[in-house]
């Protein structure tokens, strides 16, 4: 019984943070004009919302046994399994578009800024929901017809029947977690080359130090200009590596977190399908589908709240509603309220070098200016015409 309090407990837990923590990333970009580029991010919020309303609850019926009284007709099971499969696979190629949407704005960027319009988008997030629904009418198709019933515990893909299921799962696997994992893997190596690049780049000596306004040429000021470059270098190297790991970390949390998610949860189906018989599957399944659906809750984390622009954003409308003074304002330029500014702006400034680095601490406006005028070149950038 305790266990039991505390499965249901946490599943609970997990579908009340994802509920909030959608709706506030999605409030702030629809209620901010600046943040309109964020269509996909948006996108992937309203995926995981209605998942949130209609799919965990499901869920949560399924998966405890405070409710085993409840019996699904076959319709209503067919339209369980449809939400499930359709969400998921929205879901999951979302991610999959905003990984390709930042290796192009990294390799690309002005290519990236002219091609990237909302008709693309709108095209995307079309292409995304006719492939999940395609996906969830093959697992439908071999479903029985007629007025039977069953359990709600056993209205989910691992107990359908007949040999479709096998072709099924393999098919669902391949189209909606292998793919999009080896393009989130390509991309995000990628970036990773990008940010390694920059992180190791040679730092220029600082003007002062090669040609110094006043030459003597005593013995005091040569020592003076030597004493310096040598301190200079203890400072230089920390803050590279430190910029370097910066981008590492996130990188590896990303596609780790991806990973973590959903490779138990299409694992688990695809050995379910080939082998008879397996013991504890029930339980099993369970286990995998709820830490599969913890990414609803942590993905508005991840690609929303990961954003400096919608942290501060956030934490400006709680000053609001506390009737704080709000003091300075945000000042957002047109180019850094791009999907440059979510993740991929983060690597650029992580791995700036000495020449940038002041820049990069303090934004000034008239720093702002400069970097939208001449920007420093990222290593591994493809030259744009």
């Amino acid at each position: 019984i305790g266990q039991e309090v505390v499965g249901l407990f946490c599943m609970i837990l997990l579908t009340l943070t994802a509920l909030v923590a959608n709706i506030v990333v999605m409030v702030i970009i629809l209620k901010t004009p600046l943040f309109r580029k964020f269509i996909f991010v948006c996108h992937l919020c309203v995926v995981n919302l209605l998942s949130a309303i209609f799919l965990m609850p499901l869920g949560i019926i399924s998966s405890s046994s405070c409710f085993n009284w409840v019996i699904y007709s076959i319709a209503e099971c067919k339209a369980v399994i449809f939400l499930n499969i359709c969400f998921i696979s929205a879901s999951i190629l979302t991610i999959c578009i905003i990984s390709v949407e930042r290796y192009y704005y990294i390799v690309h960027p002005l290519r990236y800024e002219v091609k990237m319009t909302i008709r693309l988008a709108v095209a995307g997030v079309v292409f995304i929901w006719v492939k999940s629904v395609l996906i969830t009418v093959l697992a439908l198709v071999a479903w029985p017809h007629g007025n039977g019933a069953t359990s709600a515990s056993r209205c989910t893909v691992y107990w359908s029947p007949g040999a479709h299921k096998k072709v099924f799962v393999i098919l669902f696997s391949i189209t909606c977690f292998i793919l999009p994992t080896i393009i989130i893997l390509a991309v995000y190596s990628s970036i990773y080359r990008v940010a390694r690049t920059a992180s190791l780049q040679q730092a220029p000596v600082p003007a002062q130090a090669v040609a110094p306004r006043h030459r003597c040429d005593s013995i005091a000021s040569q020592v003076t200009i030597l004493t310096a470059r040598i301190l200079m270098l203890p400072r230089l190297i920390p803050d590279r590596l430190l910029g370097s790991n910066k981008a590492i970390l996130t990188l590896v949390l990303i596609v780790g977190q991806f990973l973590c998610c959903w490779l138990p949860f299409f694992a688990f189906h695809l050995h379910s399908s080939v082998t008879v018989g397996t013991v504890g599957g029930e339980h099993g399944e369970m286990v995998v589908t709820w830490i599969a659906y913890s990414s609803f809750a942590v993905n508005p984390f991840f690609y929303g709240l990961l954003n400096r622009q919608i942290r501060e954003e956030l934490a400006r409308l709680r000053r609001r509603c506390l009737n704080h003074s709000l003091g300075q304002e945000l000042c957002l330029s047109i180019s850094e309220t791009s999907v440059q500014e979510n993740f991929l702006q983060f690597l650029q400034r992580a791995t700036c070098t000495l020449e940038t680095h002041t820049s990069c601490i303090s934004p000034s406006p008239r720093n702002r200016l400069d970097q939208t005028t001449t920007r420093f070149p990222t290593p591994g950038q493809v030259p744009e015409e």
